[in-house]
Protein backbone atom coordinates (compact mmCIF):
# COMPACT_ATOMS: atom_id res chain seq x y z
CA UNK A 1 0.00 0.00 0.00
CA UNK A 2 1.35 3.43 -0.94
CA UNK A 3 -0.51 6.15 0.94
CA UNK A 4 -1.63 5.68 4.55
CA UNK A 5 -5.20 4.46 4.88
CA UNK A 6 -7.77 6.78 6.43
CA UNK A 7 -9.66 5.44 9.46
CA UNK A 8 -12.76 7.39 10.43
CA UNK A 9 -13.68 7.16 14.08
CA UNK A 10 -15.04 9.19 16.96
CA UNK A 11 -16.96 8.09 20.04
CA UNK A 12 -19.80 10.34 18.96
CA UNK A 13 -20.77 7.54 16.55
CA UNK A 14 -22.13 5.74 19.63
CA UNK A 15 -25.08 8.16 19.64
CA UNK A 16 -26.66 6.08 16.86
CA UNK A 17 -28.43 4.04 19.52
CA UNK A 18 -31.81 2.47 18.82
CA UNK A 19 -32.19 1.78 22.51
CA UNK A 20 -33.29 -0.95 24.87
CA UNK A 21 -32.69 -4.48 23.65
CA UNK A 22 -32.41 -3.49 20.00
CA UNK A 23 -29.91 -5.77 18.25
CA UNK A 24 -27.97 -2.88 16.65
CA UNK A 25 -26.20 -1.88 19.85
CA UNK A 26 -23.35 0.65 19.45
CA UNK A 27 -21.30 -1.24 22.04
CA UNK A 28 -20.07 -3.34 19.12
CA UNK A 29 -18.28 -0.29 17.70
CA UNK A 30 -16.72 0.67 21.02
CA UNK A 31 -15.51 -2.89 21.62
CA UNK A 32 -14.03 -3.07 18.11
CA UNK A 33 -11.98 0.09 18.50
CA UNK A 34 -10.87 -0.93 21.99
CA UNK A 35 -9.72 -4.31 20.68
CA UNK A 36 -7.94 -2.86 17.65
CA UNK A 37 -6.23 -0.32 19.90
CA UNK A 38 -5.05 -2.88 22.44
CA UNK A 39 -3.67 -5.11 19.69
CA UNK A 40 -1.69 -2.19 18.24
CA UNK A 41 -3.63 -2.13 14.96
CA UNK A 42 -4.25 1.61 15.33
CA UNK A 43 -0.79 2.56 16.63
CA UNK A 44 0.30 5.82 15.01
CA UNK A 45 -2.92 6.12 13.00
CA UNK A 46 -4.37 9.63 13.07
CA UNK A 47 -8.09 8.94 13.29
CA UNK A 48 -10.25 11.07 11.02
CA UNK A 49 -13.07 12.65 13.02
CA UNK A 50 -16.41 12.86 11.22
CA UNK A 51 -18.67 15.87 10.87
CA UNK A 52 -22.41 15.50 10.43
CA UNK A 53 -23.52 15.53 6.81
CA UNK A 54 -25.52 18.54 5.73
CA UNK A 55 -29.02 18.33 4.30
CA UNK A 56 -27.79 18.91 0.75
CA UNK A 57 -25.47 15.90 1.09
CA UNK A 58 -28.06 13.57 2.57
CA UNK A 59 -30.50 14.74 -0.11
CA UNK A 60 -28.19 13.30 -2.76
CA UNK A 61 -30.17 10.12 -2.01
CA UNK A 62 -33.03 10.98 0.38
CA UNK A 63 -36.08 13.19 -0.16
CA UNK A 64 -36.32 16.50 1.75
CA UNK A 65 -39.66 15.51 3.26
CA UNK A 66 -38.10 12.42 4.72
CA UNK A 67 -35.37 14.46 6.42
CA UNK A 68 -38.10 16.63 7.90
CA UNK A 69 -39.85 13.52 9.19
CA UNK A 70 -36.66 12.19 10.79
CA UNK A 71 -36.05 15.53 12.50
CA UNK A 72 -39.61 15.71 13.78
CA UNK A 73 -39.94 12.07 14.79
CA UNK A 74 -38.69 12.35 18.42
CA UNK A 75 -41.52 14.76 19.24
CA UNK A 76 -44.11 13.66 16.68
CA UNK A 77 -45.94 11.06 18.74
CA UNK A 78 -46.74 7.57 17.54
CA UNK A 79 -47.91 8.30 13.97
CA UNK A 80 -44.53 8.95 12.42
CA UNK A 81 -44.67 7.12 9.09
CA UNK A 82 -41.70 6.69 6.74
CA UNK A 83 -40.81 3.39 8.41
CA UNK A 84 -40.01 5.19 11.67
CA UNK A 85 -41.32 4.20 15.06
CA UNK A 86 -41.37 0.47 14.25
CA UNK A 87 -39.66 -2.30 16.23
CA UNK A 88 -36.89 -2.38 13.61
CA UNK A 89 -36.51 1.40 13.43
CA UNK A 90 -37.55 2.89 16.77
CA UNK A 91 -37.41 6.63 17.23
CA UNK A 92 -34.68 7.97 19.51
CA UNK A 93 -33.58 11.40 20.69
CA UNK A 94 -31.49 13.41 18.21
CA UNK A 95 -32.06 10.71 15.61
CA UNK A 96 -31.37 13.01 12.68
CA UNK A 97 -28.12 14.28 14.19
CA UNK A 98 -26.81 10.79 14.99
CA UNK A 99 -27.80 9.47 11.56
CA UNK A 100 -26.30 12.47 9.77
CA UNK A 101 -23.03 11.84 11.62
CA UNK A 102 -22.85 8.28 10.27
CA UNK A 103 -23.35 9.66 6.77
CA UNK A 104 -20.71 12.28 7.48
CA UNK A 105 -18.29 9.55 8.50
CA UNK A 106 -18.66 7.74 5.21
CA UNK A 107 -18.39 11.04 3.35
CA UNK A 108 -15.16 11.80 5.22
CA UNK A 109 -13.79 8.47 4.03
CA UNK A 110 -14.95 9.22 0.47
CA UNK A 111 -13.35 12.67 0.57
CA UNK A 112 -10.04 11.20 1.70
CA UNK A 113 -10.07 9.01 -1.38
CA UNK A 114 -11.31 11.68 -3.81
CA UNK A 115 -8.73 14.20 -2.61
CA UNK A 116 -5.86 11.76 -3.08
CA UNK A 117 -5.08 11.81 0.63
CA UNK A 118 -5.67 8.05 0.83
CA UNK A 119 -6.16 5.12 -1.52
CA UNK A 120 -8.08 3.24 1.16
CA UNK A 121 -10.49 4.44 3.82
CA UNK A 122 -12.70 2.70 6.36
CA UNK A 123 -15.71 3.69 8.46
CA UNK A 124 -16.90 0.79 10.59
CA UNK A 125 -19.88 2.87 11.80
CA UNK A 126 -21.19 3.03 8.23
CA UNK A 127 -22.83 0.42 6.07
CA UNK A 128 -26.51 1.30 6.72
CA UNK A 129 -27.50 -0.18 3.40
CA UNK A 130 -31.27 -0.70 3.76
CA UNK A 131 -32.53 2.90 4.04
CA UNK A 132 -34.62 4.03 1.06
CA UNK A 133 -35.09 7.55 -0.32
CA UNK A 134 -38.28 8.15 1.67
CA UNK A 135 -38.16 5.66 4.51
CA UNK A 136 -36.09 3.90 7.12
CA UNK A 137 -35.67 0.14 6.92
CA UNK A 138 -33.71 -2.62 8.59
CA UNK A 139 -32.22 -0.51 11.42
CA UNK A 140 -31.05 2.10 8.86
CA UNK A 141 -32.26 5.71 8.92
CA UNK A 142 -30.03 7.24 6.23
CA UNK A 143 -28.16 5.24 3.60
CA UNK A 144 -24.57 6.36 4.08
CA UNK A 145 -23.34 3.86 1.47
CA UNK A 146 -25.48 5.33 -1.29
CA UNK A 147 -24.77 8.93 -0.27
CA UNK A 148 -21.00 8.32 -0.36
CA UNK A 149 -21.25 6.66 -3.79
CA UNK A 150 -23.38 9.47 -5.22
CA UNK A 151 -20.99 12.05 -3.76
CA UNK A 152 -18.03 10.31 -5.40
CA UNK A 153 -19.83 10.28 -8.75
CA UNK A 154 -20.51 14.01 -8.51
CA UNK A 155 -16.88 14.55 -7.56
CA UNK A 156 -15.66 13.11 -10.84
CA UNK A 157 -15.38 9.35 -10.26
CA UNK A 158 -16.79 7.72 -13.37
CA UNK A 159 -17.26 4.07 -12.36
CA UNK A 160 -17.87 2.61 -8.91
CA UNK A 161 -18.40 -1.00 -7.86
CA UNK A 162 -20.23 -1.73 -4.63
CA UNK A 163 -19.86 -5.22 -3.15
CA UNK A 164 -22.10 -6.08 -0.20
CA UNK A 165 -21.21 -9.12 1.91
CA UNK A 166 -23.79 -8.59 4.65
CA UNK A 167 -26.11 -11.56 5.26
CA UNK A 168 -29.05 -9.35 4.18
CA UNK A 169 -29.50 -8.17 0.61
CA UNK A 170 -28.09 -4.70 -0.06
CA UNK A 171 -31.48 -3.52 -1.27
CA UNK A 172 -31.22 0.19 -0.51
CA UNK A 173 -28.03 0.66 -2.50
CA UNK A 174 -29.31 -1.47 -5.36
CA UNK A 175 -32.46 0.67 -5.47
CA UNK A 176 -30.49 3.93 -5.43
CA UNK A 177 -28.47 2.95 -8.52
CA UNK A 178 -30.88 0.61 -10.30
CA UNK A 179 -30.91 2.81 -13.39
CA UNK A 180 -27.31 4.03 -13.26
CA UNK A 181 -24.81 2.13 -15.45
CA UNK A 182 -21.92 3.92 -13.72
CA UNK A 183 -22.47 1.87 -10.55
CA UNK A 184 -22.25 -1.90 -10.32
CA UNK A 185 -23.87 -3.32 -7.17
CA UNK A 186 -23.04 -6.91 -6.22
CA UNK A 187 -24.66 -8.52 -3.20
CA UNK A 188 -23.89 -11.94 -1.73
CA UNK A 189 -26.51 -12.74 0.89
CA UNK A 190 -28.75 -15.38 2.42
CA UNK A 191 -31.47 -16.51 0.02
CA UNK A 192 -34.47 -14.12 -0.02
CA UNK A 193 -36.92 -16.97 0.56
CA UNK A 194 -35.42 -17.46 4.02
CA UNK A 195 -34.52 -13.95 5.18
CA UNK A 196 -35.71 -10.33 5.19
CA UNK A 197 -35.95 -8.19 3.04
CA UNK A 198 -37.02 -10.89 0.56
CA UNK A 199 -35.18 -9.33 -2.37
CA UNK A 200 -31.89 -10.05 -4.06
CA UNK A 201 -32.82 -12.74 -6.57
CA UNK A 202 -30.37 -13.59 -9.34
CA UNK A 203 -32.85 -12.23 -11.90
CA UNK A 204 -32.62 -8.69 -10.42
CA UNK A 205 -30.21 -7.12 -12.89
CA UNK A 206 -30.83 -3.36 -13.08
CA UNK A 207 -33.17 -1.04 -14.93
CA UNK A 208 -33.60 -0.30 -18.63
CA UNK A 209 -30.34 0.98 -20.02
CA UNK A 210 -28.46 -0.27 -16.99
CA UNK A 211 -28.90 -4.02 -17.38
CA UNK A 212 -26.18 -5.75 -15.41
CA UNK A 213 -25.76 -2.87 -12.98
CA UNK A 214 -27.16 -5.15 -10.26
CA UNK A 215 -25.82 -8.63 -9.56
CA UNK A 216 -27.15 -10.89 -6.82
CA UNK A 217 -25.83 -14.16 -5.43
CA UNK A 218 -28.46 -15.57 -3.01
CA UNK A 219 -26.88 -18.33 -0.90
CA UNK A 220 -28.59 -21.24 0.83
CA UNK A 221 -29.09 -21.45 4.56
CA UNK A 222 -26.10 -22.98 6.30
CA UNK A 223 -23.47 -21.84 3.78
CA UNK A 224 -20.04 -22.08 5.41
CA UNK A 225 -16.70 -20.38 4.72
CA UNK A 226 -15.67 -22.63 1.86
CA UNK A 227 -18.95 -22.35 -0.03
CA UNK A 228 -19.25 -18.60 0.54
CA UNK A 229 -15.71 -17.97 -0.68
CA UNK A 230 -16.24 -20.25 -3.69
CA UNK A 231 -19.28 -18.15 -4.63
CA UNK A 232 -17.35 -14.91 -4.16
CA UNK A 233 -14.38 -15.97 -6.27
CA UNK A 234 -16.63 -17.45 -8.98
CA UNK A 235 -18.45 -14.14 -9.49
CA UNK A 236 -16.89 -10.99 -8.08
CA UNK A 237 -13.37 -10.87 -9.59
CA UNK A 238 -14.57 -11.53 -13.16
CA UNK A 239 -17.35 -8.95 -12.92
CA UNK A 240 -15.00 -6.32 -11.51
CA UNK A 241 -12.46 -7.04 -14.23
CA UNK A 242 -15.16 -6.54 -16.86
CA UNK A 243 -16.63 -3.43 -15.24
CA UNK A 244 -13.30 -1.71 -14.44
CA UNK A 245 -14.28 0.50 -11.49
CA UNK A 246 -12.11 3.30 -10.20
CA UNK A 247 -13.36 2.86 -6.64
CA UNK A 248 -14.47 -0.30 -4.85
CA UNK A 249 -16.97 0.31 -2.04
CA UNK A 250 -17.51 -2.66 0.26
CA UNK A 251 -20.22 -3.15 2.86
CA UNK A 252 -18.65 -5.56 5.34
CA UNK A 253 -21.51 -6.76 7.50
CA UNK A 254 -20.54 -9.71 9.71
CA UNK A 255 -24.01 -11.13 10.38
CA UNK A 256 -23.01 -14.03 8.12
CA UNK A 257 -21.30 -15.56 11.18
CA UNK A 258 -22.58 -18.89 12.45
CA UNK A 259 -23.34 -17.36 15.87
CA UNK A 260 -25.29 -14.36 14.61
CA UNK A 261 -28.76 -14.42 16.16
CA UNK A 262 -30.61 -12.84 13.22
CA UNK A 263 -29.63 -15.04 10.28
CA UNK A 264 -28.67 -18.52 9.17
CA UNK A 265 -25.35 -18.59 7.33
CA UNK A 266 -22.41 -20.27 9.03
CA UNK A 267 -19.22 -18.32 8.40
CA UNK A 268 -16.42 -17.91 10.92
CA UNK A 269 -14.28 -14.97 11.94
CA UNK A 270 -11.52 -16.68 9.95
CA UNK A 271 -13.81 -16.61 6.92
CA UNK A 272 -14.49 -12.90 7.44
CA UNK A 273 -10.76 -12.25 7.56
CA UNK A 274 -10.36 -14.16 4.28
CA UNK A 275 -13.08 -11.99 2.67
CA UNK A 276 -11.30 -8.78 3.64
CA UNK A 277 -8.01 -10.13 2.35
CA UNK A 278 -9.70 -11.07 -0.93
CA UNK A 279 -10.87 -7.46 -1.26
CA UNK A 280 -7.38 -6.23 -0.50
CA UNK A 281 -5.87 -8.55 -3.11
CA UNK A 282 -8.26 -7.18 -5.71
CA UNK A 283 -7.58 -3.51 -4.99
CA UNK A 284 -3.83 -4.11 -4.79
CA UNK A 285 -3.60 -6.09 -8.02
CA UNK A 286 -5.94 -3.89 -10.03
CA UNK A 287 -5.30 -0.42 -8.65
CA UNK A 288 -8.79 0.30 -7.32
CA UNK A 289 -9.34 2.78 -4.51
CA UNK A 290 -11.08 1.10 -1.59
CA UNK A 291 -13.80 2.49 0.67
CA UNK A 292 -14.72 -0.07 3.34
CA UNK A 293 -17.84 0.29 5.49
CA UNK A 294 -19.29 -1.69 8.39
CA UNK A 295 -22.84 -3.03 8.36
CA UNK A 296 -24.77 -5.72 10.19
CA UNK A 297 -23.49 -7.95 12.96
CA UNK A 298 -25.41 -8.77 16.12
CA UNK A 299 -23.21 -11.11 18.14
CA UNK A 300 -21.89 -8.03 19.89
CA UNK A 301 -19.06 -9.40 22.03
CA UNK A 302 -17.86 -12.66 20.51
CA UNK A 303 -17.95 -11.81 16.81
CA UNK A 304 -18.17 -8.17 15.71
CA UNK A 305 -15.12 -6.82 17.59
CA UNK A 306 -12.84 -9.56 16.31
CA UNK A 307 -14.14 -9.50 12.74
CA UNK A 308 -13.95 -5.73 12.35
CA UNK A 309 -10.56 -5.57 14.03
CA UNK A 310 -9.46 -7.86 11.21
CA UNK A 311 -11.12 -5.47 8.75
CA UNK A 312 -9.20 -2.51 10.15
CA UNK A 313 -5.99 -4.53 10.20
CA UNK A 314 -6.46 -5.64 6.60
CA UNK A 315 -7.16 -2.14 5.30
CA UNK A 316 -4.06 -0.90 7.15
CA UNK A 317 -1.83 -3.83 6.08
CA UNK A 318 -1.34 -4.75 9.73
CA UNK A 319 -2.67 -8.29 9.64
CA UNK A 320 -3.47 -9.97 12.94
CA UNK A 321 -2.78 -13.70 13.25
CA UNK A 322 -6.03 -15.52 14.10
CA UNK A 323 -4.11 -17.38 16.82
CA UNK A 324 -3.37 -14.11 18.65
CA UNK A 325 -4.80 -14.21 22.20
CA UNK A 326 -7.38 -11.61 23.10
CA UNK A 327 -5.78 -8.94 25.33
CA UNK A 328 -6.50 -9.43 29.02
CA UNK A 329 -7.63 -5.84 29.54
CA UNK A 330 -10.12 -6.11 26.68
CA UNK A 331 -11.47 -9.38 28.02
CA UNK A 332 -11.87 -7.82 31.48
CA UNK A 333 -13.75 -4.85 30.03
CA UNK A 334 -16.05 -7.05 27.94
CA UNK A 335 -16.69 -9.31 30.92
CA UNK A 336 -17.79 -6.33 33.00
CA UNK A 337 -20.26 -5.41 30.28
CA UNK A 338 -21.73 -8.91 30.12
CA UNK A 339 -20.94 -10.96 33.22
CA UNK A 340 -21.11 -14.67 32.55
CA UNK A 341 -20.88 -14.24 28.77
CA UNK A 342 -18.36 -16.76 27.46
CA UNK A 343 -15.73 -15.04 25.34
CA UNK A 344 -13.39 -16.56 22.78
CA UNK A 345 -9.71 -16.82 23.65
CA UNK A 346 -8.13 -15.86 20.33
CA UNK A 347 -8.70 -13.65 17.30
CA UNK A 348 -9.93 -16.59 15.23
CA UNK A 349 -12.43 -19.42 15.49
CA UNK A 350 -9.93 -22.12 14.58
CA UNK A 351 -11.55 -22.65 11.17
CA UNK A 352 -9.81 -23.20 7.86
CA UNK A 353 -11.29 -20.71 5.35
CA UNK A 354 -9.89 -22.56 2.36
CA UNK A 355 -12.26 -23.21 -0.53
CA UNK A 356 -12.53 -25.35 -3.62
CA UNK A 357 -12.76 -23.18 -6.77
CA UNK A 358 -15.97 -23.47 -8.74
CA UNK A 359 -15.71 -25.85 -11.64
CA UNK A 360 -19.14 -25.59 -13.19
CA UNK A 361 -20.66 -28.22 -10.91
CA UNK A 362 -24.32 -27.87 -9.90
CA UNK A 363 -24.86 -30.71 -7.44
CA UNK A 364 -24.26 -28.58 -4.36
CA UNK A 365 -26.86 -25.87 -3.47
CA UNK A 366 -24.09 -23.26 -3.34
CA UNK A 367 -22.93 -24.29 -6.80
CA UNK A 368 -26.47 -23.93 -8.11
CA UNK A 369 -26.57 -20.41 -6.69
CA UNK A 370 -23.29 -19.65 -8.46
CA UNK A 371 -24.62 -21.08 -11.71
CA UNK A 372 -27.82 -19.03 -11.54
CA UNK A 373 -26.00 -15.77 -10.75
CA UNK A 374 -23.48 -16.31 -13.55
CA UNK A 375 -26.16 -17.25 -16.06
CA UNK A 376 -28.09 -14.09 -15.25
CA UNK A 377 -25.26 -11.56 -15.18
CA UNK A 378 -22.19 -12.82 -17.02
CA UNK A 379 -23.52 -12.58 -20.61
CA UNK A 380 -24.29 -8.89 -20.00
CA UNK A 381 -20.52 -8.39 -19.57
CA UNK A 382 -19.45 -10.62 -22.43
CA UNK A 383 -18.41 -13.36 -20.00
CA UNK A 384 -19.08 -17.05 -20.48
CA UNK A 385 -21.24 -18.22 -17.55
CA UNK A 386 -20.17 -21.82 -18.10
CA UNK A 387 -16.41 -21.28 -18.25
CA UNK A 388 -14.82 -21.44 -14.76
CA UNK A 389 -11.92 -19.34 -16.06
CA UNK A 390 -14.24 -16.32 -16.31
Amino acid sequence: MGKPAAVVWDRSFLAYDLGGDHPLNPVRLDLTVRLATELGVLDGVELLAPEAAGDEEIELVHLPGYLNAVRAAPTAGWDVGHGLGTPDNPVFERMHEASALVVGGSLAAARAIASGEADRAVNIAGGLHHAMPDNAAGFCVYNDCAVAIEWLLRSGVERIAYVDVDVHHGDGVQTAFWDDPRVLTISLHQHPMSLWPGTGWAKELGGAGAEGSAVNVPLPVGTRDGGWLRAFHATVPSLLEAFQPEVLVTQCGVDTHQEDPLADLALSVDGHRAIYQAFRDLVTERGYKWLALGGGGYELLRVVPRSWTHLLATVLDRDVDPATPLPADWVAHATRLAPGWELPSTMGDGCDPGYQPWGGDVEDPVDRAIRDARRAAFPLYGLDPHDPRD
